[in-house]
């Protein structure tokens, strides 16, 4: 049997990061948020000042990075990766055969992702890209326009299992306990 490697996707503030440590809580992944990845470089990387501008990367620079990440023995969470058509066919291209992959799309409005960032920098959030609003709009543009084509694609693509997940509530708990159960 193949290991697990669920991908989480969705608009900022949508709650990947979130769900994904509450999985983590109750499951052993090896868990990969590409932003985090990304914010961590030196602050004098081009490519860090890039997405620090909310400007996304491009693929052929995040493919050597990802892939130091991903060990095919144990299940994966990805957070934050793919977001281009071509990372999610290079996703695909490489992995598929060893991985049984699981997209989810946790699926909210343009205006959600707006108040939880909001939410997130009022709860004592650090991030310096959610803090800039004008980095957030320029975010949440990249998703609709470049990350939602790779979210179509996915969705259908065969060799992965889609689950588009329209989150019924604000709570962060009756949510993931609706994620688990469209995992099923």
């Amino acid at each position: 049997m193949k290991p697990i490697m669920l991908v989480f996707m969705g608009g900022q503030g949508s709650g990947k990061g979130t769900f994904a440590h509450k999985l983590l809580e109750k499951n052993d992944y090896n868990y990969i948020e590409m932003g985090a990845i990304l914010r961590q470089l030196p602050e004098t990387s081009e490519l860090r000042k890039k997405i620090m501008g909310g400007e996304l990367a491009k693929d052929e620079e995040l493919f050597p990075i990802i892939s130091e990440y991903i060990t095919t023995n144990k299940n994966i969470i990805l957070d934050g990766y793919p977001r281009t058509i071509g990372q999610a066919k290079w996703l695909i291209d490489n992995f598929s055969d060893k991985f049984e992959i699981k997209v989810v799309f946790l699926n909210i409005s343009e205006e959600k992702m707006i108040a939880h960032i909001k939410k997130r920098i009022a709860e004592g959030g650090n991030r310096a890209d959610d803090a800039d609003e004008n980095a957030v709009h320029k975010r949440i543009e990249s998703f609709k326009t470049i990350t939602m084509p790779a979210i179509e694609l996915l969705k259908n693509e065969n060799r992965v299992q889609f689950i588009d997940v329209h989150l019924p509530s604000d709570d962060i708990d009756t949510n993931f306990n609706y994620i688990l159960e469209k995992m099923k």
